[in-house]
């Protein structure tokens, strides 16, 4: 496993948010993997083809995982999607397509930092046997 545990999800704190029940943890934690790698899939797929507002999707998918993250503690991954969200609604407010080119790269740049985090998180799981 890539990194510090601890980096990846508070454990002590995701069990008192499930009442100190692990197996609901571990569940909520494998529906935390199929939902966040929904969402990255969702941006590549904006990213490969911008059309109708792609900053203002990203963001919402950013938002996405950066809540359910929030939920269950793991705050590298709620972290890096606060900043695409953010990065992406720069770009959206700047005028999408149209924002200036370092706006743009800052949104590629957060969605990199996003998807390091994913596959921290994805190799946490597994080592959970999740």
């Amino acid at each position: 496993m890539a990194g510090n545990p601890n980096d990846v999800i508070d454990w002590h704190e995701a069990m008192q948010q499930c009442g100190e029940d692990e197996e609901f943890l571990r569940e909520l934690l494998a529906d935390l993997r199929t939902e966040t790698q929904a969402q990255v899939n969702n941006i590549t797929q904006v990213i490969q083809n911008p059309q109708d507002q792609p900053y203002h999707r990203i963001m919402r998918a950013a938002h996405v995982i950066k809540g359910a993250a929030a939920n269950l503690m793991c705050q590298q991954l709620r972290m890096t999607a606060m900043q695409l969200e953010q990065a992406a609604s720069a770009a959206h407010d700047a005028g999408e397509t149209a924002a200036p080119s370092n706006i743009q790269a800052n949104v590629q740049a957060r969605f990199g930092d996003l998807q390091q985090a994913v596959q921290s998180y994805l190799q946490f799981v597994q080592s959970l046997g999740i």
